[in-house]
């Protein structure tokens, strides 16, 4: 048998698509929150986010969705990576891998919800609603790591 080629059937490999999502918190903890415009999970409250576009790095994308969907603003560079979030049934559209960032931005700074997002709304730390996806695992990595806020 020539060199490469196996004797068995291999399954088609799974599509993986690629995210980034951004915690943006406050440094008295409040916590930016869109609520989802579309499925899945439309109504509930998630982490600004969304695809990494063709040629964009996800650290880009983070900068961009952010922006996209509460008119908050941050530099690309000022964004610091909290982790890769890769659990298989993390998202009921498929397989999706998340790069999630943190920005930490003044009290105050002011939001406007837009594109995918119905509303962005600061919430504090403490009494944060039930959250899509895994956000609840991104945020928990934020908080369970001390000086990461």
């Amino acid at each position: 048998m020539p060199a490469g080629v196996h004797n068995r059937t291999e399954p088609e490999p799974e599509a993986i698509r690629y995210t980034a999502d951004v915690v943006a918190m406050t440094p008295d903890g409040d916590v930016l929150l869109i609520e989802r415009g579309w499925p899945p999970h439309e109504g509930a409250w998630a982490l600004p986010g969304g695809h990494v576009d063709r040629g964009e790095t996800s650290r880009a994308a983070a900068a961009r969705e952010l922006a996209e969907e509460t008119g908050v603003h941050v530099p690309a560079a000022e964004l610091r990576e909290i982790g890769v979030f890769d659990g298989p049934d993390r998202d009921p559209r498929g397989r999706y891998v998340t790069t999630a960032y943190l920005a930490v931005v003044p009290a105050g700074t002011p939001i406007v919800a837009g594109d995918d997002a119905r509303t962005a709304r600061w919430w504090p730390a403490s009494s944060l609603p039930s959250l899509a996806f895994d956000h609840a695992d991104i945020l928990d990595q934020v908080t369970r790591e001390p000086g990461r806020a």
